[in-house]
C-alpha cells in the first residue's frame, strides 16, 4: 500500500476527471466534483490549494471510493 502524496490539486482534479468525475461548480477555493454510481450520485468538494494536505486527500480518494494505489495510477 502507498503512502498518499501530497499533491497541488489541479493534479488531483485532472486524476479524479480521468476516473470519470465532472466539474460542476467552483465556489471560492473550493471546487465540487460529482459522479453517477449505480447507487446514486456522489458529490466531492476539491480545497483549491497548493498543496492540499496529505490527511485532506486521503479523505477526498475513500470519498471517491478509489484506493491510494488506484488514485497514483490515475496521475
Amino acid at each position: 500500500m502507498s503512502k498518499v502524496p501530497s499533491l497541488p490539486y489541479s493534479q488531483i482534479i485532472t486524476a479524479l476527471k480521468r476516473d470519470g468525475w465532472t466539474v460542476i461548480r467552483q465556489k471560492g477555493s473550493h471546487i465540487r466534483l460529482e459522479k453517477m454510481f449505480d447507487d446514486g450520485t456522489l458529490r466531492i468538494t476539491v480545497p483549491a490549494h497548493r498543496p492540499i494536505k496529505r490527511s485532506t486527500l486521503s479523505h477526498i480518494i475513500k470519498q471517491a471510493r478509489l484506493t491510494v494505489d488506484d488514485f497514483l495510477k490515475l496521475l
